[in-house]
This record gives C-alpha cells, sequence and structure tokens, in this order.
C-alpha cells in the first residue's frame, strides 16, 4: 500500500512551494528526490511511483517556484539561485524527515539542469544523479523566441513567452498527450530572464563538468525533439568521473517517463539503484554508453 503525503516547505527569500511523497509500508531502500522540468509538476511522475515505490523505495518531489501548486509568476526566476536554493531547502528537509541516509536525485529535462548544477556547485553527499532527457543542448524552442528572451531580461525580465513546444513531441502515446493538454496545473510558459538565466547555467555546467563526482545516469529518448539527445551526449563525454552510464532508447520522445517504453526505462533505472545502493570503488567502476 502507497501512502502519500503532501505539504509545503519554504524555499528561497520565503516563497512557498508545494511537495508531495510516497512511502513504502516497511523501511526504504534508498530516497528519490524528484525535480521536473520547465511547465510540468511533480504529479506527472506515476510510473516511476508506481514502479519503484512497491520496490521499497521513497520518492519526493516538489512543485518549482512558479509552477503546479507552488507559489511565483509563471515560468520566473529572478536569478538561477532561486533554483539552487529551493533544491537545496528542499533536500534539508527531506533530511529532518528520513532516517534513511541514501539518497538519489533525478532530474527531467530543465530539472536535470537544476540538479546538475546544484550537486556540481556543493559538493553535495548524494548516492547519485539521474537525468532523464536533461536540457543540456538544443531545445525544441523557436530561436526568434530564444533571442526575444535574451534581449528583453535585462529591460522586461519578467516579460512571458509562449514556449511553443508542441505537446505532441512529449510522447508517443496519445493518451499522456491528451492529459498533459486537459493538465490545469501544466504550463507553456517562459519568461526573458529565465531564458538567460536558463542557458548560462547550461554553460556552466558543461564547463564544469569534471566537478561531478557522484555516480551519474543519463537516461535519454533517441527521437527527443524537445531536448535533443547531442547535449546529453557532449555532456556524458566531458564527464570524468569513473562511474557514469548512459542509456539511448532510439524511438522514445521527450516524456522518457510517460512513454510506450516506460517500463523498460523504469528497470533499467531500477538495475542502476540497485547497483549503487552501497558505493562502489570508482576506480573500478566499468563506464556504459
Amino acid at each position: 500500500m502507497i501512502q502519500c503525503r503532501k505539504g509545503t516547505f519554504k524555499g528561497a527569500r520565503g516563497i512557498n512551494l508545494f511537495y508531495q511523497s510516497w512511502h513504502p509500508p516497511g523501511e526504504p531502500h534508498a530516497i528519490l528526490v524528484i525535480v521536473h522540468g520547465l511547465g510540468a509538476h511533480s504529479g506527472l511522475f506515476g510510473n516511476v511511483v508506481e514502479y519503484l515505490v512497491p520496490r521499497n523505495y521513497t520518492i519526493y518531489g516538489f512543485d518549482l517556484r512558479g509552477h503546479g501548486r507552488s507559489s511565483g509568476q509563471r515560468g520566473y526566476i529572478s536569478s538561477w539561485a532561486d533554483f539552487r536554493e529551493d533544491l537545496k531547502a528542499f533536500l534539508k528537509m527531506i533530511e529532518q524527515k528520513e532516517l534513511c541516509s541514501r539518497r538519489f536525485v533525478l532530474g527531467h529535462s530543465m530539472g536535470g539542469v537544476i540538479a546538475l548544477e546544484y550537486l556540481i556547485r556543493t559538493r553535495a553527499p548524494e548516492r547519485g544523479v539521474i537525468t532523464l532527457a536533461p536540457a543540456l543542448g538544443t531545445v525544441g524552442v523557436s530561436p526568434l523566441r530564444l533571442n526575444l528572451g535574451k534581449i528583453l531580461s535585462r529591460l522586461y525580465p519578467r516579460f512571458t513567452l509562449n514556449t511553443g513546444i508542441d505537446l505532441s513531441s512529449s510522447s508517443r502515446d496519445p493518451e499522456v498527450v491528451t492529459a498533459y493538454a486537459q493538465d490545469p496545473l501544466r504550463h507553456r510558459k517562459g519568461t526573458a530572464r529565465l531564458v538567460t538565466e536558463f542557458f548560462a547555467t547550461v554553460d556552466w555546467v558543461h564547463l564544469h563538468a569534471d566537478g561531478l563526482q557522484i555516480p551519474l545516469l543519463i537516461l535519454q529518448g533517441g527521437a527527443d525533439k524537445v531536448t535533443l539527445p547531442s547535449g546529453s551526449r557532449t555532456f556524458f563525454e566531458e564527464v570524468t568521473f569513473p562511474d557514469k552510464e548512459k542509456r539511448e532508447y532510439p524511438q522514445a520522445y521527450h516524456e522518457i517517463h510517460n512513454d510506450l517504453n516506460y517500463q523498460q526505462m523504469l528497470a533499467d533505472l531500477e538495475d542502476w539503484l540497485e547497483r549503487h545502493l552501497v558505493p562502489a570503488d570508482s576506480n573500478n567502476t566499468p563506464i556504459a554508453s
């Protein structure tokens, strides 16, 4: 029986952020902390929850500021530090609530960038990081919208643009696409300031990839038109930590956890998690791609 709990916590500068968590009946093997992407929210990972919680994993997810049930203008941040400090506060809250110290961070799309930047910059002692379709390269937003956002960032940082991303590129499952279109908690908004902060952070993550000193798993859809696979491939090569793995699913779209092959992806995720419950000797860890 999965137990679901909901609540709020204080993020950077006192903003109220919504979170939810899912718990197995007994002591968990580990805790998985999920960071969603732009326009999404923490309630979109049902397949992950239904697969891993019965296998004795506790899962926590929160709605980023300006997303879902959390406070803030849709798609706006004043600086990338907002995301970093919010994630830091969330992890601290989880640490106070849970006895289990085996913790992994999973980020999808922009959430992958948030997770990587945080873990590289802070050297937080997590067991590992998983990125699903991380937004580390070319993204499926028109150059006109991106350039407009960059121009307006200083003059009108709260200026809002529609990302223009086609929902049909999310998943090959038409039921998922329909559900996304009808979901009142989803949005397709991004502000001028978010554009500049996002691309500056992506550049920083690439430049500091050798600073990632914990195990890495990248799961990427080969047919992803929202965050193209080339960004994942480049980052994977830049990471120097020996314990790194990348799996690419040739036909999968962007929402890899809600695509037609999600069960295979989740089986691969569970296999990786199980192999990393106990810290390994990094000198003897194979590299897979």
